[in-house]
């Protein structure tokens, strides 16, 4: 019994080819329709009415000096807002999400409690890189915004 030999012709090549880049493409889809359903989209309703008073708050934010810094230490996260000369900052109201740069799937509002040296919130969070959005009122009402970038090890 003799086997007929096989001959690579001009359509198995076209599938072939057809295949691979319906595949790449397939990918390419589905990569961009995830990135567009998980990107958390809109900061501002009106970016122009924004702008309009941009400069006075970041120069009224900056007169006010603050550092703030984050950490996880054990079962805590700790938002630290220090003034120029290191001592802790107490503020009228604070505000915080915290959550993954990529994706909003992982926010939390976390329920900060100022300790007489920084803010304390019982959350335990996932080693990776996350990001906290903060609105804090100083207590003479100059509102600070700021978001704190952190990385929590393993």
């Amino acid at each position: 019994m003799i086997k007929a030999e096989k001959k690579l012709t001009g359509w198995h090549v076209f599938a072939i080819f057809g295949g691979a880049f319906g595949v790449i493409i397939a990918v390419n889809l589905f990569l961009a329709f995830s990135a567009v359903r998980t990107f958390p989209g809109l900061e501002t309703s009106n970016s122009y009415v924004a702008s309009q008073t941009f400069d006075d708050r970041r120069e009224a934010q900056e007169a006010l000096g603050w550092t703030v810094s984050a950490q996880q230490v054990g079962d805590e996260l700790r938002l630290s807002i220090t003034k120029p000369d290191g001592s802790p900052v107490q503020v009228g109201k604070l505000e915080a999400t915290v959550g993954r740069p990529t994706h909003v799937k992982d926010d939390l509002t976390p329920d900060f409690q100022f300790d007489g040296r920084s803010y304390v919130a019982r959350e335990t969070l996932a080693a990776g890189n996350w990001n906290i959005r903060m609105k804090a009122t100083a207590l003479d009402g100059t509102p600070f915004e700021q978001r704190v970038v952190f990385t929590v090890k393993d």
